[in-house]
């Protein structure tokens, strides 16, 4: 349980779901952790959750210029970082009729050009070697009624994996992206999905399940750890068979 001993790890959207499964995950391995999220009571209860070792910021994930402040913030703390997980991001699931720019513009600026702008602003504090991993998702794969916005950001993280990857290899940093299917966190509740909804979703899984959060973290920690090491610009689908079966 020291595959991260001595490392420095930010994870955004830290609060909740795979974001707090992975800060978890990242913690018992041996790493100091900093989480960000939006939510004062999230926050509070995910300082609760991770005790006194980790900091927890509050920033918002689609502001630019905070993507900037959080930088200063995580190096004046940690001086340099050695793994990050850009999580952070909303789903919003809408038919196309439904759609208009102001949606279209923050789905866009959390889940694409905040994380974007993110990695630019932490290139100074990035170590060598250092690991970065993206949250992707299956949508960006399959063809989900609903999802266009979401799997068309999620779609640009992958892209990003492979040539932030390409430009960034020489100073040491390696951009990874984990792609999961339905997983059991709060987003299903919060998009609306009853039980019936989950129940049927589950459905379309071959492996007849949710995914857990803790699923994905044990991923990121391969990719975050050295164990990772020959992981470049690679994509890892944890989705229970639901997009290749």
């Amino acid at each position: 349980m020291n595959r991260l001993e001595g490392k420095r790890a930010l994870i955004t959207g830290g609060t909740s779901g795979i974001g707090l499964a992975t800060a978890r995950r990242f913690a018992e391995e041996g790493a100091r952790v900093a989480v960000t999220g939006s939510s004062p009571d999230a926050l509070a209860a995910a300082k609760e959750a991770l005790g006194e070792g980790a900091l927890v910021l509050r920033s918002d994930a689609g502001d630019v210029a905070a993507q900037a402040s959080l930088a200063r913030e995580l190096g004046a703390a940690f001086g340099k970082l050695d793994a990050v997980f850009v999580n952070a991001g909303i789903g919003d699931f809408r038919p196309l009729e439904k759609w208009d720019e102001a949606g279209f513009d923050r789905s866009a600026a959390v889940n694409l050009k905040g994380p974007f702008f993110l990695v630019q602003a932490l290139l100074p504090i990035l170590a060598n070697p250092a690991s970065i991993v993206l949250n992707g998702s299956i949508n960006a794969h399959i063809g989900m009624p609903n999802s266009s916005v979401y799997a068309l950001t999620k779609s640009g993280l992958i892209s990003l994996a492979r040539t932030l990857s390409g430009e960034l290899l020489p100073r040491g940093v390696r951009v990874n992206v984990v792609s999961a299917g339905p997983i059991a966190t709060p987003l299903h509740g919060k998009i609306g999905m009853d039980e019936a909804a989950i129940k049927a979703l589950s459905a379309q899984v071959p492996l007849g399940r949710r995914g857990y959060p803790k699923e994905i973290a044990d991923a990121i920690v391969f990719l975050a750890s050295d164990e990772g090491g020959f992981c470049v610009g690679t994509e890892i689908i944890i989705d229970g068979g639901m997009s290749t079966l």
